[in-house]
């Protein structure tokens, strides 16, 4: 059964398609800036399993039925089109940058080093350009990619098809599913949605761009008790 991850009205996300299921922790330096990836938790490998949606389950991160008794709304309000009409783009040295700002994720990676947009000016240093398409691939929603103008390909970084928890412990929060590899997502009323490598779908319930994640895990402070 191909990966796939159905949204279904007011409810979980339906994942098929035996997608590997893990924990992945923002790490960061002494500054407190995201700049690396921790893998954590593994969980056992399902065929098929719900995850859940509206941020009350207590049993995350899977869907135990709380939503129907909160009467959770889910409706799908992220616009559909696809990225590259989304994004704005800056051009660079020797490189571009696009970005979808709606996508944000809040995962900060683009910050240390004076910052992706600043960075793009001046990839034609070495040591700029190989902090810029690390920042940029590292942006777990794929708002920002990182284009080499000469052959004007994306520089996307390398994943099997698969499923991460975000963590954020700068922030004492959880944060979203990241889908990684390109994984399908298809919305309530059967839309599919633009496969990308990396995306971010909201598990705190709060996000006013579902399915998508808009950042608001950390204005409402969401963990495991919520």
């Amino acid at each position: 059964m191909p990966a796939k991850v159905q949204i279904t009205p007011n409810g979980p996300y339906l994942v098929t398609g035996s997608l590997p299921l893990s924990n992945a922790r923002i790490g960061t330096n002494a500054a407190g800036e995201s700049v690396e990836w921790l893998t954590g938790k593994t969980y056992p490998t399902q065929a098929n399993y719900a995850l859940c949606r509206c941020g009350h389950s207590a049993n995350k991160p899977f869907c135990d039925g709380t939503h129907a008794k909160i009467g959770f709304d889910g409706s799908e309000t992220a616009s559909r089109k696809p990225y590259l009409e989304l994004a704005k783009l800056i051009e660079g040295a020797t490189m571009n940058l696009t970005d979808a700002e709606s996508l944000c994720a809040a995962a900060r990676f683009c910050d240390p080093n004076g910052q992706v947009w600043n960075q793009v000016k001046a990839t034609d240093d070495a040591t700029t350009q190989t902090n810029f398409v690390r920042q940029t691939c590292d942006c777990p929603s794929g708002r920002l990619v990182a284009w080499d103008r000469q052959t004007g390909q994306a520089i996307e970084p390398e994943f099997e098809p698969s499923i991460a928890l975000i963590e954020d412990p700068a922030e004492h929060c959880l944060g979203p599913i990241w889908l990684r590899g390109g994984v399908q997502v298809v919305g309530a009323d059967g839309f599919e949605y633009e496969v990308r490598n990396r995306v971010t779908l909201c598990r705190c319930g709060a996000s006013k761009n579902k399915p998508y994640c808009d950042g608001s895990h950390i204005t409402i402070g969401f963990n495991e008790q919520s």
